[in-house]
């Protein structure tokens, strides 16, 4: 009897600890370009947020978590103007337009999300009592960085990805080349290590890329977004 009962004794704790073994979560990121997995889904961080652009839905968080410690270290205060990005550098400060009654505020990426589809971000309380949705809770934006780039005119294309191997960018380069007649490849060097931009496309417009935008991201680059060409 005491040797069954030990059986499932040690049975039991390996069950809990291979439970545990496997965090839902994992912020950790060594800076612009690496990666980190939420829920078993990867996400990589991209290199530079100049020029970036994107459009879609906005929601935001506040009493529940704050207090609690963001992505990035920080204390998360509710009545700071910040924001979660899924893939934006830390520290980023960005442009939020609200599209229904046309206010736009500034705000500052430090945290991470959100991970809902369709959501491309978490804004904080003040931030969303600012733009309007703290209480419909969601709203179509447009969000911009406010690294330099000029979003009114110029030349702009769709970055689909980045990478620190050049093969890996050339293999999509050969890709793309199949659904676009300008594909390029920049290269930027972050923290000391090289990264190689694969964009597709050259467009006088915004509005011409942002429509590019959304072909990509429905035809399995999720994370493609909109960029000023330097």
């Amino acid at each position: 009897m005491k040797t069954e009962f030990y059986f499932i004794f040690i049975l039991v704790i390996a069950v809990l600890s291979s439970c545990s073994s496997k965090p839902e979560k994992s912020y950790e990121e060594k800076g612009t370009g690496s990666s980190y997995y939420v829920y078993g889904k990867k996400y990589t961080t991209i290199t530079s947020s100049k020029g970036f652009y994107q459009s879609g839905t906005a929601s935001w968080y506040g009493k529940k978590f704050h207090g609690r410690k963001t992505a990035n270290g920080e204390t998360y205060n509710m009545h700071q103007m910040t924001c979660a990005h899924k893939t934006l550098p830390f520290n980023t400060e960005l442009e939020v337009e609200n599209l229904i009654n046309n206010k736009k505020i500034i705000v500052r990426v430090n945290d991470r999300g959100p991970f809902v589809k369709g959501r491309i971000i978490d804004l904080s309380y003040k931030a969303a009592k600012e733009l309007g949705i703290d209480i419909s809770g969601t709203a179509p934006v447009t969000i911009k960085s406010l690294h330099k780039g000029n979003f009114d005119k110029g030349d702009f294309s769709v970055q689909t990805g980045s990478f620190a191997n050049h093969d890996n960018a050339l293999n999509l380069k050969k890709e793309l080349l199949k659904q676009f007649s300008h594909v390029f490849i920049t290269s930027a060097e972050i923290n000391g290590q090289t990264f190689y931009r694969v964009r597709a496309g050259k467009f006088k417009s915004l509005e011409q890329a942002q429509v590019n935008e959304e072909k990509l991201r429905n035809n399995g680059f999720p994370n493609a977004f909109a960029v000023a060409l330097d």
